[in-house]
């Protein structure tokens, strides 16, 4: 608990860590969890792609670090990040702060709209700032190309201008003007390797909601995994869900059963929908059946024209949310082959979508490494493909090597280093590149070539 303007405040403050790939959040991170602040923190990290190895880099702490792979928190009210945070509630006595650190290509917006449109979440959690780190050396490179940079800038409460030193200051004023104007109202501190006063990061009193909706009119207006909803009454029986080929493979569907076929009713199950959206979907092809529940179907197409049939064993008021608009798919519940149409229906603002061109490749191989020839790899590599690499990092097993070795990188700069003793923990290799135009097949064949 902490004092609020003379009040006691029962929630639990929460920061919002974020910036673009390789700004130093987990070195923010790292030294907010090893310092001597009395508090006890609780840390959710997100990772773009498939390999996560955030967790690895986090220097070992009493703290709790829970991470979510291949996922991005910034879509949507995220059902994965309500669900930890609902979980992290129900032991409230054992941390008095909540980091989460989000991945290099979130918009914060919609992860601090999370604190804003979710009920249950704003009685127990309050969402203390947003706070965003950039990196002075390569935020040239991004500011102008990259919504989600522009983004972390404009909501941010603090931003930190980090990597000072390898910037002359004249480039430093130039890039600090900059960014007060896209936010004069945020807090700037210049630092080098994250170092800064943890006051001037940590309880900041809130998040200004004001200058959000400045920013984003809509801010309030949360985002869903799901384009549509509709609400129909069905009696005891099978059904049949038509669709035609649309603009994707597959399409992604929720069935929910309703206390009645109300707007409000509607409105009651929206969070247990993006819960289940947010779930691992179970895959269907023509033919097959699904049921109500709070199940993610995904509805297989390969291009053609399907029918799923859909069994209803209670009679009653079920509402069904489509990842897409049926008008895209000529998508139609039907009974005895004619078109049902929904007692209520509603469109939903959807997620927004990351750059396509930016993706990820990640790499976990057992074995040890021959230091010599990855010295080579990497340098190569980052002579080479340096432009294209946004964010490197990872943990490595050198051969004859008792500890771990830590890396990461932005572009053509590289940072490794010792860290502590493999011990009993099994010797492994596993990393990620984030950035353009990469070649999964060839990163990894030239990675294992490294392998003593």
């Amino acid at each position: 608990m902490t004092e609020t303007n003379g009040t006691t405040e029962t929630r639990v403050p929460v920061t919002v860590l974020t910036g673009f790939l390789g700004s130093g959040k987990t070195t923010l991170l790292n030294r907010i969890l090893t310092e001597q602040h009395g508090k006890r923190i609780a840390v959710i990290e997100n990772e773009f792609g498939e390999i996560g190895v955030d967790q690895e880099l986090v220097i070992n702490a009493e703290e709790e670090v829970f991470e979510m792979n291949n996922g991005c928190i910034c879509c949507t009210v995220r059902g994965d990040l309500i669900r930890i945070l609902g979980n992290l509630m129900k032991r409230k006595d054992k941390f008095d702060y909540i980091m989460v650190e989000t991945t290099g290509l979130a918009d914060p917006g919609p992860v601090a709209q999370t604190f804003f449109v979710d009920e249950e979440m704003q009685s127990k959690v309050a969402l203390d700032g947003v706070v965003t780190l950039v990196d002075a050396k390569h935020i040239w490179q991004h500011i102008d190309t990259s919504d989600e940079a522009k983004e972390q800038v404009a909501f941010a409460d603090v931003i930190l201008l980090n990597k000072t030193d390898l910037v002359p200051p004249e480039e430093l004023d130039k890039l600090e003007a900059r960014i007060k104007a896209m936010n004069s109202a945020a807090r700037i501190y210049r630092t080098r390797d994250a170092v800064v006063d943890l006051d001037r990061v940590l309880n900041l009193g809130g998040f200004n909601l004001d200058r959000a909706l400045e920013v984003d009119p809509k801010f309030l207006e949360p985002e869903y995994p799901f384009e549509w909803a509709g609400v129909y009454e069905l009696g005891e029986g099978q059904y049949e869900f038509a669709l035609q080929p649309g603009p994707d493979e597959t399409m992604n569907a929720a069935l929910l059963p309703l206390e009645d076929s109300s707007p409000e009713s509607l409105e009651a199950v929206k969070m247990d929908a993006a819960l289940a959206f947010s779930d691992d979907e179970f895959d269907l092809d023509c033919g097959e059946f699904f049921a109500p529940g709070k199940q993610l179907w995904q509805l297989k197409l390969g291009g053609r024209a399907v029918r799923f049939a859909v069994r209803i064993t209670q009679p009653g008021a079920y509402a069904l949310f489509t990842e897409h608009k049926p008008v895209e798919f000529q998508a139609e519940l039907r009974d005895a082959g004619s078109a049902l149409t929904p007692v209520v229906q509603h469109e939903y603002k959807p997620d927004h979508e990351h750059d396509d061109e930016v993706t990820s490749v990640g790499i976990n191989v057992a074995g040890d490494l021959d230091d010599k020839k990855l010295n080579a790899w990497l340098g190569n590599l980052l002579q080479t493909k340096g432009t294209d690499i946004f964010r490197m990092k990872g943990v490595l097993s050198i051969k004859n090597n008792p500890n771990r070795f830590v890396f990461q990188g932005v572009h053509m700069l590289f940072d490794g280093r010792p860290d502590r003793l493999w011990g009993m923990e099994p010797r492994h290799n596993s990393l990620i590149f984030i950035g353009r135009n990469l070649n999964r097949a060839e990163l990894n064949e030239e990675f294992r070539k490294c392998l003593a």
